[in-house]
């Protein structure tokens, strides 16, 4: 039996209430508020599960829902990749002989110029809505993770995608005559005329596919198209109409032989229709409550706050444990009748890593795991290209990859770079250092460090003194796709990353008790050189290479962040370092730095604890490098001097490494001693936060008040010291808890597992 329109009204509201009244951290100012629809899609109000998603925007008079669903992928092989023909070996050959305008033809030339494989997206509904009138106010509630669209005349949409089934619903109310509802497709074999937009050069007809059929009935819309090979999707929407009132709900669906059958859009419809709004919609804020609760923050930078609150909003609708890892444009694919910018593919010298840096801290493992578990299914293809490109045994991932893992090419000293996956092994050991899970430890972190622990011993060459090196190197993205972007000395991008990989994998093995393998990995590491240092400028590119120029990627700081291998806390000679590095990257300036660049130089000055500087780096992405939406865009849009890039392509890497930065301002841990507030601005007196996570599994809330911390509350997960660098300074304090320590400034509490301990200002 269906609830009458008004109860449905009246439960949602109760319901949004509760929501907020769970969370009192969240602030109702920093929802998304508007008085008009977005006239383009990249500036739409975007709702999402990390499956499906929707953009709720504007186009030629009709308000559209721009529909996407993470696994909607054309997967025909990258044409001229053929690992018989070109492998590893052949690029330096060609390299060697100053050759290198082939390897471009090979690699480079059709990434650029193939439209596929590829990410798609899926189609739009749209709304007649031209008898409404004037729209009144356009809002995107974070709490409830729904749009509202009001207009002048009273009628009101309320949409929202569910936050665990791939399907969202619509509510239109106080309509003064019914509502025409359309299904557009995608412009596959139709010509598009929405001219050039920034990196998004293929349009959708290039394709090939013959254009899908959509079929009315009654009060539903169906549209089914096929792709490349045994590829098909399917687009459904179901819809009631009252006198004065239409609510629907519509989905998303795909099919490949390759996976396990999954339920049709249509099916998916049928059975929430059955189930009814009202009990969706309690699904979906109960899912929305929990995941508020996992942790929040309150600072007074009104700015940052905002951004911050809109980052974690996404972040909650992109990532799941069971979905797809977060791609380019996660699933707010392009609607502009071209294919996404950069395929809207996973780029991994640089894009997923970042995308997922606000997952620890913030208390979101669960979510993090979607990335691991992607991961570790394609493990067994990472390990046929290692052994087909490389020619070597152990583990490599392509750095430009399909949704199966597959290599796409590209600029091939990045889209094949010999360092990608200790990069992402880097997230195996977080994983491992904030949960203490040590399954995990053993079945997963240890393994896949050692693979490609494997991986680079098989890679490197010995010189006579028994050092090692790599045969050529890389450093994304310096010199783009030159024959200068390949390196005689390897690089400190790749160096760090080679020297983190043994560093830790000893780490492990001691922790698991396999001595001989700690011991192994301890005498390689030995082997490889430290990294490259100029007295005055720092880090460089490698040695005899200064950095020296601007540049978007900071490949050459990996050690210091977000490695850790060179930091404050161990002394003067790793400060020295520091200072003098983030000192020449400000000489050499930001011309050409993107929207991410601001936000790793948030997290960069953060864990050098200057706290006016990383507000003034995060207050710049988000002023300048985001769309009203909060979509970071790459290019300074505010074009006031930031960057000489002023493109907008949207990708979601810089707003991630945002959230991250202001996370480090809060709370550190990567030192293995835990630090409260270690980069916030002189200014800021009262700030506060609620169950952050640190290495060593502990949840951490804290609060400062006139300037002052007055309380800290610390909860362990699995037991084990906790280590407070005391931030109560020559002030004293209580423990409420366990006997501590406190030796050399640092409080030392040994918890059990669930135990909670608050320390407070006398």
């Amino acid at each position: 039996m269906k609830m009458k329109p008004t109860l449905i009204v009246l439960l949602f509201t109760l319901l949004v209430s509760c929501v907020a009244n769970g969370k009192q951290e969240q602030n109702p100012k920093n929802n998304l508020v508007f008085n008009e629809l977005a006239a383009t899609w990249d500036e739409a109000m975007p709702l999402g599960n990390a499956m499906v998603g929707a953009l709720v925007w504007k186009k030629e008079g009709k308000l559209r829902f721009s529909l996407d669903r993470a696994d909607l992928w054309d997967l025909r092989p990258m044409a001229n990749i053929d690992f018989n023909q070109w492998t590893f070996e052949d690029v330096y050959e060609h390299w060697k002989a100053e050759e290198y305008k082939k390897v471009q033809e090979v690699f480079d030339t059709p990434y650029n110029q193939s439209p596929a494989p590829s990410k798609i997206p899926a189609g739009a509904l749209e709304f007649d809505i031209e008898k409404l009138g004037t729209v009144k106010e356009v809002k995107l509630e974070l709490e409830t993770a729904s749009c509202v669209v009001s207009w002048e005349n009273g009628a009101k949409l309320t949409t929202f995608v569910h936050a665990e089934k791939p399907i969202g619903w619509y509510r239109f109310e106080n309509l003064p005559e019914d509502l025409g509802i359309e299904l557009i497709s995608p412009a596959y074999n139709r010509e598009n005329n929405e001219g050039y937009t920034s990196q998004s050069r293929n349009d959708l007809n290039q394709l090939g596919y013959e254009q899908g059929e959509i079929t009315k009935d009654n009060n539903s819309l169906t549209y089914n198209q096929h792709g490349w090979g045994d590829f098909a999707y399917q687009i459904h929407t179901s819809w009631q109409q009252t006198e004065n009132s239409l609510e629907g709900c519509w989905s998303v669906s795909s099919e490949n032989d390759k996976k396990d059958s999954q339920p049709l859009a249509s099916e998916w419809v049928k059975q929430e229709l059955t189930q009814g709004l009202e009990s969706s919609l309690a699904e979906h804020l109960a899912w929305w409550k929990s995941y508020w609760a996992k942790s929040a923050i309150s600072i007074p930078d009104s700015v940052l706050q905002r951004q911050y609150d809109l980052e974690m909003y996404k972040f909650g609708s992109a990532a799941r444990p069971d979905a797809p890892p977060i791609c380019l444009q996660s699933v707010w694919t392009a609607d502009h009748g071209k294919l996404p910018p950069w395929k809207g593919d996973f780029h991994h010298d640089l894009n997923t890593q970042l995308s997922y840096w606000p997952s620890y801290t913030g208390n979101y493992l669960d979510l993090e795991e979607g990335f691991l578990n992607w991961l570790w299914k394609y493990r067994p293809t990472f390990k046929k290209y290692t052994k087909e490109y490389f020619g070597v045994e152990g583990m490599n991932v392509p750095g430009v990859s399909t949704l199966e893992g597959e290599p796409m090419g590209g600029w091939i000293q990045y889209s094949m770079g010999q360092t990608v996956a200790a990069w992402l092994g880097h997230h195996f050991y977080l994983h491992w250092k904030y949960s203490m899970d040590r399954d995990f430890l053993k079945e997963r972190a240890y393994p896949w460090l050692k693979d490609v622990a494997v991986f680079f011993d098989n890679m490197a060459i010995k010189a006579e003194d028994g050092t090692r090196k790599l045969k050529m190197s890389s450093s994304p993205e310096i010199y783009n796709n030159s024959s200068k972007a390949w390196f005689s000395e390897t690089t400190n991008f790749d160096l760090a990353l080679i020297r983190w990989t043994y560093e830790k994998a000893a780490e492990l093995a001691g922790e698991l008790g396999l001595q001989e393998e700690r011991n192994a990995w301890l005498q390689i590491l030995s082997e490889w050189p430290e990294l490259a240092v100029d007295s005055e400028t720092g880090l460089m590119f490698a040695p005899e290479f200064p950095y020296n120029e601007s540049h978007r990627h900071f490949s050459h700081l990996m050690a210091y962040h977000p490695l850790g291998t060179i930091d404050f806390s161990k002394g003067e000679k790793d400060q020295e370092i520091i200072r003098n590095t983030l000192e020449n990257l400000e000489k050499q300036g930001p011309d050409y730095w993107t929207g991410y660049s601001y936000s790793w130089q948030g997290n960069l000055y953060a864990r050098a604890f200057e706290g006016e500087k990383t507000a003034e780096a995060l207050r710049v992405f988000a002023e300048c490098f985001c769309l009203r939406n909060s979509f970071h865009v790459n290019g300074d849009q505010c074009k006031a001097g930031h960057s000489k890039m002023t493109y907008r392509p949207f990708t979601l890497e810089g707003n991630f490494a945002f959230a991250a930065g202001v996370q480090d301002m809060l709370i550190q841990s990567h030192t293995g001693v835990v630090r409260i507030f270690p980069a916030i601005p002189t200014d800021w007196k009262d700030v506060r936060f609620q169950h952050l996570r640190t290495q060593g599994a502990f949840l951490v809330s804290a609060e400062k008040q006139e300037g002052l911390p007055v309380s800290v509350t610390v909860k362990s997960e699995k037991g084990g010291v906790f280590k407070l660098h005391n931030p109560f300074g020559n002030h004293d304090f209580n423990v409420d808890g366990p006997d501590f320590a406190l030796d050399s400034g640092i409080i030392k509490i040994n918890m059990e597992a669930g135990q909670v301990v608050k320390l407070t200002l006398k």
